[in-house]
């Protein structure tokens, strides 16, 4: 929530408890928040207030503060009423609103501090000398999550994930730029990986019903101190990319399971396309058509079972045999032998990173 809508939720429970009037100034003289539609005092009389050393100044029907936001005065409230307890009530309101834009200052520089931390923006000490000041703990375990929804800036998954975690205050929820959202999650001292990963299945899941979204969501290493932190975004964001790649069909990525396709995501194009060249000669993946390809992937998918391939398919064996058989004879790979079939598996993930680098 905004902290225009939390001072006006303040101020009308205020109203509402005193029966009096209030209304936020800001320093151009524009109404920031108000219970009424009651006339400010002249500009005049507002600038001779701000330029006075009085925190407050009073007459018959209506009592001004001055509200800090930082080191100087930004606000003056107004508060419409006579009676002994106007300036009490006054001074009440002033110190709820003052500490509320405290607080909301402080989480303010708390996500702007992540935000420059995971971009490795400050050094080690500079990193731990910020974390102080801001009463955030260095040493506890943390794991960086990434979630990427179809839409950029999506407000809505934005406001799911922090109302998923609104009880757990010590976590960061922020973004660096619109595609993705941050979370930033401290661990207790029994949370391991398979914790990590059921917790990015639950944001899959609580996105599709709640937000009406699909996402994919990707966690990193756990870094067990907060100079990790900048790696830890680096490892989500890889995981996130790499998954996206070559395992289209899934939604959640951990860096820790990543399995080959982090090695391939390493390797140059150039060489890619070498191996693609003395794998097919001058035959393309692209050449295939859909049926095959389906085919192909679920006989991967069951581990080279003929049987099971043709159950799932509705294909008779004798059909996938000849498909494969005319495979063999294009491409000179006979996939139901492991070795050609580790070949042709790895030929398809490269080729779909070769067009995904030719893409970015």
């Amino acid at each position: 929530m905004a902290i225009q809508q939390i001072l006006n939720k303040c101020l009308n429970d205020w109203k509402n408890i005193s029966h009096l009037d209030f209304c936020l100034v800001a320093e151009n003289d524009m109404v920031y928040v108000s219970t009424c539609s009651r006339r400010l005092p002249a500009a005049s009389r507002l600038q001779e207030f701000r330029e006075s050393p009085a925190l407050c100044k009073a007459n018959s029907s209506l009592c001004m503060y001055k509200i800090a936001e930082g080191s100087s005065p930004s606000y003056i409230l107004i508060v419409w009423g006579s009676g002994e307890s106007v300036p009490t009530i006054g001074e009440l309101a002033v110190c709820q609103i003052q500490s509320l834009l405290t607080a909301y200052a402080e989480k303010s520089d708390k996500n702007t501090y992540m935000q420059n931390l995971l971009l490795g923006s400050y050094s080690q000490v500079d990193a731990f000398n910020r974390a102080k000041k801001l009463h955030i703990t260095t040493s506890v375990r943390r794991a960086v999550f990434l979630v990427e929804t179809k839409q950029n800036k999506d407000e809505n998954a934005l406001a799911t994930i922090r109302n998923i975690f609104s009880a757990r205050t010590k976590d960061f929820i922020t973004a660096i730029d619109d595609t993705g959202i941050i979370i930033v999650r401290e661990l207790q001292t029994t949370e391991g990986y398979e914790d990590l990963e059921t917790t990015a299945f639950m944001l899959v899941d609580m996105l599709n019903t709640e937000a009406m979204t699909s996402a994919w969501v990707s966690y990193s290493n756990i870094a067990e101190d907060l100079i990790q932190l900048p790696n830890a975004y680096k490892e989500a964001h890889t995981a996130l990319e790499v998954g996206k790649i070559f395992y289209a069909e899934k939604n959640v990525f951990g860096y820790n399971r990543l399995g080959i396709g982090r090695l391939i995501y390493q390797l140059p194009v150039s060489v890619c396309e070498m191996f693609i060249d003395e794998i097919f000669n001058k035959e393309t993946l692209d050449s295939i058509d859909k049926e095959t390809l389906i085919t192909i992937r679920t006989f991967f998918e069951n581990n080279l079972n003929l049987s099971e391939t043709s159950r799932q398919l509705y294909v008779h064996r004798n059909t996938l045999v000849y498909r494969f058989e005319k495979l063999q004879k294009k491409f000179g790979l006979d996939i139901r032998a492991f070795e050609d079939a580790l070949t042709f598996k790895l030929a398809m993930m490269v080729e779909d990173y070769i067009k995904y680098s030719k893409r970015s």
